[in-house]
């Protein structure tokens, strides 16, 4: 039983984490870009780094939604022993 439960947690833990990486990675992309040009230019307000940070994440979520739910979908498949 409980082999079965940690087998579950793994499994769900790592859909998390492959799901959530896109969205994380871009948006640590470009705020490491917005860094790096604020550093270099002087500016340093932070609403320069947060604007286009979200807005790339926003972009990459509408993207990568249908793949998403389709990971969570089958790892919910796989759980409850359906099809």
């Amino acid at each position: 039983m409980t082999d079965g439960l940690v087998e579950l947690v793994r499994q769900s833990l790592l859909a998390g984490l492959v799901v959530a990486a896109p969205v994380l990675v871009a948006g640590f992309v470009v705020g490491t870009l917005a860094g790096l040009l604020q550093a270099a230019t002087g500016v340093h307000e932070q609403i320069v780094g947060l604007v286009p940070r979200v807005a790339v994440m926003a972009v990459v979520l509408v993207a990568t939604l249908p793949w998403m739910v389709e990971r969570l979908a089958e790892l919910f498949r796989a759980t409850a022993g359906g099809p």
